[in-house]
């Protein structure tokens, strides 16, 4: 131990000796604490621990404790980060017996703490600190919106740290309390999270209706809703084929907005049902994070899984039936990889068809659109004249006045 540690140990001592009130004492550590903090950065820390230790002594008053190690507390906030954090790592290690008793100091500590491990990309050091703060188990009643808001950024420091995993636990408990938060930039901060583990965990379909739900809200800057648009784009054409997909598409190629995203050209493709060629792709792959790029268990990219099951599924659209060697040929694939994505697709229900074996051909089966159009127009009909009956109930004479114009015309 320095001397000045040592010194300062004794001058502390000698205020728990003095007695007086609680207001006498307070003010002497508050004196004390400043004049620690004109010391240079060698003997900052120690002097800076030598008075934690002193402060939360059984010695000294409850009362005094929280005061100044709240004082403390924003006054690390405004030292250099290494003095602030080996600080920090020091006083919740003295206050963990008596962790009851400083929930809120504590609180506020592993706060600033994750701040210093997220400015220096310690994504998950940050996270860990965070965990820490017993939100549910703690005696402090902490507001839905602090619960929420540190939830939420505990999820964007695993996301940060590539664990969706972990991101998901904290996400799913962030959407236990959202429904009762009035804060409209957290309500957005949540979804735009949720949307985002949806992402990291291949949930691209769920993904992309969260984004394009993000696109609309008036609340969002511009910039981020065309981010959120083209998100929205990149998952649904990195989502399995199926009737879910092609909503989607259809929402999307429909949005005017879109036409100003580099990813347009692959977006037609998609909705005319066209066959995308693998050299169309090289835009578009630009416009894949990270964990877009993974591979699959048979070694192919998410992306190239994507389009190799559009492409199936368009091909069906051209053709009543084709050999595996022609389908391999035809998707830029291996014929036995070609064989076993289609049967995968039609055991799944997202195709129709079935596999001759025997004779190496897949035959596509296409459902009788005329009887669902049927059933569409006989449904709209009885939609009409619903809508006629209630016109007719709540405003007879305006109805028996429409109704002789017309006759009369």
């Amino acid at each position: 131990m320095s001397s000045k540690a040592a010194n300062l140990r004794i001058q502390l001592q000698g205020i728990i000796a003095s007695g007086g009130s609680h207001k006498d004492q307070a003010e002497k550590y508050r004196s004390t604490l400043e004049n620690i903090l004109k010391e240079s950065n060698t003997d900052l820390v120690e002097c800076l621990q030598t008075f934690i230790e002193a402060i939360v002594n059984e010695n000294v008053s409850l009362v005094i404790s929280r005061q100044i190690l709240t004082e403390i507390s924003t006054h690390l906030m405004k030292l250099p980060d290494d003095v602030s954090k080996a600080v920090s790592h020091y006083m919740l290690e003295k206050v963990q017996p008596r962790v009851i008793s400083f929930e809120e100091q504590v609180a506020s500590i592993r706060q600033h703490l994750a701040d210093i491990y997220e400015r220096n990309q310690m994504w998950r050091e940050a996270a860990v600190v965070l965990v820490g703060i017993p939100l549910e188990t703690g005696q402090k009643q902490y507001t839905v919106d602090y619960k929420l808001e540190t939830y939420l950024k505990i999820a964007r420091l695993y996301l940060e740290n590539d664990d969706p995993v972990q991101a998901e636990a904290f996400i799913n408990r962030a959407s236990l309390l959202q429904a009762e938060s009035r804060n409209e930039q957290l309500q957005i901060y949540y979804k735009v999270c949720y949307a985002r583990v949806l992402d990291y965990r291949r949930k691209f379909i769920e993904a992309a209706q969260r984004y394009n739900e993000l696109s609309y809200r008036s609340i969002v800057h511009d910039d981020e809703r065309m981010t959120a648009l083209r998100n929205a784009l990149v998952c649904t054409v990195l989502a399995s084929a199926g009737q879910q997909r092609s909503r989607m598409l259809a929402t999307l190629f429909k949005d005017e907005r879109c036409q100003q995203l580099p990813a347009v050209a692959i977006l037609e493709k998609m909705y005319l049902e066209r066959i995308i060629r693998r050299s169309e792709l090289r835009d578009f792959e630009a416009l894949l994070q990270p964990h877009q790029k993974a591979s699959t268990l048979d070694g192919s990219t998410i992306l190239d899984r994507a389009v190799i099951e559009h492409n199936l599924l368009s091909a069906s659209k051209l053709y009543n039936n084709i050999s595996f060697e022609e389908l391999g040929a035809l998707l830029e694939i291996v014929p036995s990889k070609a064989e076993k994505i289609a049967s995968q697709m039609i055991t799944e229900g997202r195709m129709n068809g079935y596999i001759d074996q025997i004779d190496s051909i897949v035959h596509f089966e296409t459902r009788e659109t005329l009887p669902q159009w049927d059933k569409q127009i006989q449904s709209l009909c009885y939609q009409v004249n619903s809508i006629i009956e209630s016109i007719s109930k709540h405003h007879p004479e305006w109805m028996l006045k429409v109704m002789d114009e017309q006759m009369v015309s």
